[in-house]
């Protein structure tokens, strides 16, 4: 917005997540893509655009901490299929992302720089885009992009097992599979421990040796960048948790002392749960073999368990909605089925300010405060009192702004 007057928003319902409800009575001005003043007496702002927001909700935007952009469907068959297509479905995917308020989105499919250059570039629409590269897998993991009992095709780099996880064992290859992600510009790395989504091993199994987990750690801490894991049983969690991981991705098996440990150790959890309900819906009629639709089933019961361990815990939980593929339009629904557990201002900050920090942006994302980036929406109506006004794919969102731009305006 370089060039462009300051933004002046008044008479407005200020909902930031340090408070527990919207407070009226305050202004907000923005210069650029930051929020330079939030006040609860008027701002002096000469030659700002003045916008009156009559009376609505201003919060910060939506961040989900798990989505996968260019992912094919609940069984992952894009394995094959040409990148380009997963490009054009990725570009389709995170426009209606912004366009339901999710202003940041956290890839966890292997979504590329590439996608993430043409949003930074406004070449295509959608979220601040934090991209994970390739994750690193066991051999015979939970997706290492090998077929089972082959090799794969010979060059991988055209179609979508270019975006499939990387087989590494061993510390050496570990290391190397972290400073591959490095370059190709990951903004976090993630490893793959255990998972119900594996046809190799049951649930309840730990796949990676504690020497690998401290091993990706170490290396992706020396560039800055933290490692989240995807495990499932208690005994993976702790052993993930205890080499230094940032972020554990699902945590379904969680148990009460792994749950402490986290807590200690400042560990985030990013715990989706509208996956589930979408794929026991859907799932079978979009080719998800029966063993696969069973594994879900308990999943789902055991994710709300894992959920109301943590919070007793104290551990932060991040919203996620990991969403497979044509699924994906259901990603708004994790609000309402949160809220079956929990109170609505307790989800709306876990897609702000928890989110936040899983992604090491505290202040920046998911506040309504000075420094903070312009990242912000405009309700018609209060959702702490009624969380499903953050669904509907946006019908309730009267306004988008993303790093001091709209990208949509219904206010005029």
């Amino acid at each position: 917005m370089t060039g462009s007057p300051p933004l002046h928003l008044t008479n407005l319902q200020l909902l930031d997540p340090a408070f527990d409800a919207p407070r009226g009575g305050h202004e907000v001005l923005i210069a650029g893509e930051r929020i330079v003043e939030v006040s609860d007496r008027p701002i002096a702002a000469p030659g700002a655009d003045r916008l009156d927001l009559g009376g609505r909700v201003l919060m910060p935007g939506l961040i989900d901490c798990h989505v996968r952009c260019m992912d094919a469907g609940p069984h992952m068959p894009g394995g094959e299929e040409p990148l380009t297509l997963a490009t054009a479905r990725a570009a389709h995917r995170l426009r209606a992302m912004l366009d339901r308020g999710f202003t940041t989105v956290r890839d966890t499919g292997g979504t590329d720089r590439g996608v993430k250059a043409a949003l930074d570039q406004g070449l295509i629409a959608g979220p601040r885009l934090f991209i994970s590269g390739r994750a690193i897998d066991p051999t015979g993991g939970l997706a290492d992009g090998q077929a089972s009992g082959g090799d794969g095709d010979a060059c991988p780099c055209c179609h979508g097992r270019a975006v499939r996880p990387v087989a590494a064992e061993g510390e050496d290859a570990v290391r190397r599979a972290v400073r591959e992600q490095m370059r190709e510009e990951a903004d976090q790395i993630r490893i793959i421990v255990p998972g119900v989504g594996s046809p190799h091993h049951p649930p309840d199994s730990p796949q990676s040796p504690a020497t690998g987990i401290r091993a990706a750690v170490d290396e992706a801490e020396s560039f800055g960048r933290p490692v989240l894991a995807h495990a499932c049983c208690a005994e993976a969690i702790g052993r993930a948790v205890a080499g230094g991981v940032h972020c554990i991705e699902h945590g379904t098996m969680i148990d009460e002392s792994v749950a402490r440990l986290m807590a200690r150790h400042g560990a985030h959890l990013v715990a989706g749960l509208v996956a589930h309900v979408a794929i026991a819906e859907r799932g079978a009629a979009h080719g998800m073999p029966p063993e696969l639709l069973e594994r879900n089933a308990m999943a789902l019961d055991a994710r709300f368990r894992s959920l109301e361990i943590c919070r007793a815990a104290g551990v932060p939980v991040a919203f996620g909605s990991d969403l497979p593929g044509v699924l994906a339009d259901d990603q708004s629904r994790e609000f309402s089925i949160r809220a079956e557990v929990m109170p609505p201002i307790e989800v709306i900050r876990a897609a702000t300010t928890i989110a936040a920090g899983v992604l090491r942006r505290p202040g920046r994302l998911g506040r309504v405060a000075p420094g903070a980036w312009a990242d912000l929406i405009v309700i018609d109506g209060d959702p702490t009192r009624d969380i499903t006004l953050l669904e509907g794919q946006g019908r309730h969102i009267a306004a988008i702004i993303k790093g001091g731009r709209f990208h949509k305006n219904g206010l005029n």
